[in-house]
């Protein structure tokens, strides 16, 4: 699961978010219904446009609930409680993820 965010892109569509994911789209539509920090936009014909901050918490949600086996309602519960700690953590995992990619890489090359 990973999704490249763009520096010039403002706006993804639920079908790139779905694809980026590996996942149908109804169930990135069934998320943004569960998860209140989920906040796309919807264009004129009503098709949810997703910022990179809902990409970020898209991401994190995945986290929880696919790769910890959270829970709906275990996911909600952790991120109302903690949603700054549990950013920050995914965050460090994902850089740390970043970096091993990176020195494998270069590991790879010698």
């Amino acid at each position: 699961m990973h999704i490249e965010l763009s520096k010039d892109k403002r706006y993804y569509s639920i079908g790139e978010v779905a694809k980026a994911f590996d996942v149908n789209a109804s169930l990135i539509r069934f998320w943004d219904n569960e998860f209140d920090i989920l906040k796309p936009k919807k264009n004129a014909k009503g098709n949810r446009m997703f910022t990179p901050e809902d990409i970020t918490n898209l991401q994190l949600i995945y986290h929880l609930v696919k790769e910890r086996g959270f829970t709906l309602e275990g996911a909600k519960t952790h991120l109302k409680e903690g949603q700054k700690k549990a950013l920050d953590k995914f965050e460090i995992i994902r850089k740390l993820e970043t970096i091993r990619t990176q020195l494998t890489n270069i590991k790879n090359e010698l």
